[in-house]
């Protein structure tokens, strides 16, 4: 199952609604970003240390967000964001992993439930971010961005600033579950090091991360100790570790900047593996198809298992409009990953686009099986809708988006899209019991319901109405 399964209702349940966007599509400022591959990077690297903090992995939802600033956060529901910018400046896994485990200190020790003053200065920021998302996923990428953009999340990190007992025992917490992990805490403390000056910059000049976690002498010599005494102290990463952050920083980069830049910071002569990744990438991005293709068959040549390779492939060929080339591709990668939803999802989509035989009851297939895996993913549900049109099942498609909109916590358009499948799917039927699970959900009653058969029955001649 991919890492941020159940991702949309963990923000639903703090902002009423979210969305989450496809990272080689993330072009915004500022939106939320999915990749397969950075996040089981993330959640391999995680789990040991969440584990060991008494935190159940499953429950945890890790947000990368698009932005080039030095941040990150975890809130209510057990919601940690990253900002890409942080990524790229930790300088090795261990770095990386002591601010996730930091954040995650936060939300053992229950820290995100902020006092009345903090909570309204937080409500702004996310209802904004999460009607951004949404923009985003609904095709409207310029309004996206200005909402984001716009959301408090930058200029009004102050008001959730954290007070330094609340810092320091996220801390320790932190240290003490990576000691436990058998995992060495010098990452935390040489992140935190290494950003000491920022202590002594302005508000305006200060990294958001370090106006929100404010650092100080003290802090770190308390951790000190702590860390450095540690059995597992001087544990070192190992050579996967290593290869795997220079592969995320490389596909961050790849994905985020222009294509120039990448070309620039990975030049022909660096022939290490995340370089020549990036290098594809940028050649994609420019509009270099060919080059992308040849690029990534080398790479295919020398990891002809790598399912995140065979998706870029597919991803290249379905967006220079080649679908029914782009499918054998996506194809590959979900027999090298079955569980990963996003690559269900990428498989039907170059389906139904393919103009194949078959193509749509193969896609409905693959986006059933996305949404067993992940239930919220909002784009799985969007196709699996446009596909049951295509086949004329009308019932099916309105429950699709009834679920869609159930996933985006949009509980009225959910209910009304609900009514009208249940209206037109076989009473008793799995989709029909599902459908009077959206409805009653929302409160309504059997009773309910029977006044709106008979109401419609009155309206509509000749109608049966279904059995509730």
């Amino acid at each position: 199952m991919s890492w941020l399964s159940r991702t949309a209702t963990r923000i639903a349940a703090v902002v009423g609604a979210a969305a989450i966007v496809a990272f080689p599509h993330a072009a915004s400022a500022q939106s939320l970003i999915r990749d397969t591959e950075i996040e089981g990077i993330i959640h391999d690297w995680s789990e040991p240390v969440f584990v060991a903090m008494g935190l159940e992995p499953d429950e945890i939802t890790v947000l990368l967000v698009n932005d080039q600033d030095l941040n990150a956060f975890a809130t209510r529901g057990r919601i940690m964001g990253l900002n890409t910018g942080l990524i790229m400046r930790t300088r090795n896994p261990n770095e990386l992993l002591g601010v996730i485990a930091h954040e995650a200190g936060h939300i053992k020790n229950r820290h995100t439930l902020r006092d009345g003053a903090q909570e309204a200065g937080m409500q702004p920021f996310l209802m904004t971010m999460a009607l951004g998302a949404l923009a985003a996923l609904a095709g409207a990428p310029d309004a996206a961005a200005v909402l984001l953009g716009n959301s408090q999340y930058f200029g009004t990190l102050s008001a959730l600033r954290y007070v330094q007992g609340q810092e320091g025992e996220a801390d320790i917490t932190a240290a003490r579950a990576l000691e436990r992990a058998g995992i060495s805490g010098r990452g935390l403390l040489a992140f935190f090091e290494n950003f000491r000056s920022q202590e002594v910059f302005s508000e305006a000049r200060r990294f958001p991360y370090f106006r929100s976690h404010p650092l100080s002498s003290q802090r770190i010599e308390q951790l000190r100790p702590i860390v450095m005494e540690g059995e597992h102290y001087d544990v070192v990463d190992t050579p996967v570790q290593l290869a795997e952050h220079a592969l995320v920083i490389a596909k961050i980069h790849a994905f985020m900047e222009p294509p120039t830049q990448t070309l620039r910071r990975y030049p022909a002569t660096d022939t290490t593996y995340p370089a020549r990744y990036a290098r594809a990438i940028a050649r994609y991005r420019a509009g270099e198809t060919e080059v992308a293709l040849a690029a990534v068959d080398e790479l295919l040549a020398e990891q002809p298992e790598n399912p995140f390779l065979w998706e870029l492939r597919g991803q290249i060929l379905f967006e220079e409009g080649r679908a029914a080339e782009a499918v054998d591709a996506h194809l590959k990668s979900v027999e090298l990953l079955p569980d990963a939803p996003l690559l269900h999802v990428n498989l039907a989509h170059a389906l139904l686009e393919s103009g194949r035989t078959a193509a749509v009851e193969d896609a409905v297939g693959h986006l059933k099986r996305a949404v067993t895996l992940e239930p919220e993913n909002t784009l799985a549900w969007r196709l699996l809708g446009q596909a049951y049109a295509r086949q004329g099942k009308e019932g099916e498609a309105r429950l699709a988006s009834a679920e869609l909109h159930a996933a985006l916590g949009q509980e009225d358009q959910a209910v009304q899209f609900a009514l009208r499948a249940r209206d037109m799917l076989e009473p008793g039927s799995i989709e029909w019991r599902r459908a009077m699970d959206i409805i009653l959900a929302s409160g309504a009653t059997t009773e309910d319901l029977r006044l709106l058969d008979e109401e419609t029955a009155r309206r509509r001649p000749g109608v049966i109405p279904p059995t509730t």
